[in-house]
């Protein structure tokens, strides 16, 4: 009994005094410019040789500038991710300028590799489970920050309605409430 105790306090006591550290590790170097030429497979883009790094690698001209919005859905996203600025390689994170026409809308869809927090600069939008709706009668403009370097989309309704194999009209009636030749008038969209 006596033998049970102390080595029950022995082990509090070890854990009591070890001391425990938690963090992410440090960047194993200051910066992976991508190398968009590289034929090397890795997770991520390849690091371009240090001594080619040129400030252009870190720019991007034209989130100022707002874009066609005359479109189906009547709006545009200027996606700036690691592809138009090789300096974001390995940072987790890039940004979108959104452009909306009266009306516009960014079809509900998720970012399966990132979250996303959303500004609006000018207009008004409704922004609710994962859309954004221009409800104002002017053009209205945003920018979102995600927390991945790509952060991919997926838009619902294609995915859905444009699924390959299709998901069966029955079951996408009954999901949505409707009749099968809504159904059947949706996927022809797609």
């Amino acid at each position: 009994m006596a033998a049970s105790y102390i080595l029950l306090l022995s082990a509090l006591l070890a854990l009591a005094a070890s001391p425990a550290m938690a963090g992410d590790p440090s960047a194993l170097q200051d910066l992976c410019v991508a190398d968009n030429t590289s034929d090397v497979f890795v997770n991520g883009l390849a690091c371009k040789d240090p001594k080619l790094v040129k400030a252009e690698d870190f720019f991007f001209s034209g989130l100022d500038k707002p874009r066609n919005t005359t479109n189906k859905v009547g709006s545009n996203v200027t996606l700036v991710n690691v592809n138009r600025i090789p300096g974001l390689n390995t940072l987790g994170i890039s940004m979108a300028r959104v452009d909306f026409a009266p009306y516009g809308l960014n079809p509900p869809h998720t970012h399966p590799r990132a979250t996303e927090i959303l500004t609006v600069l000018e207009g008004s939008l409704y922004g609710l489970i994962h859309f954004q709706f221009n409800h104002g009668t002017r053009n209205a403009v945003a920018l979102a920050a995600l927390s991945s370097q790509n952060p991919g989309a997926i838009t619902i309704a294609s995915a859905v309605f444009g699924s390959k194999p299709p998901i069966s009209d029955d079951v996408l009636a009954k999901a949505f409430q409707v009749d099968e030749m809504t159904v059947h008038r949706i996927q022809a969209q797609f």
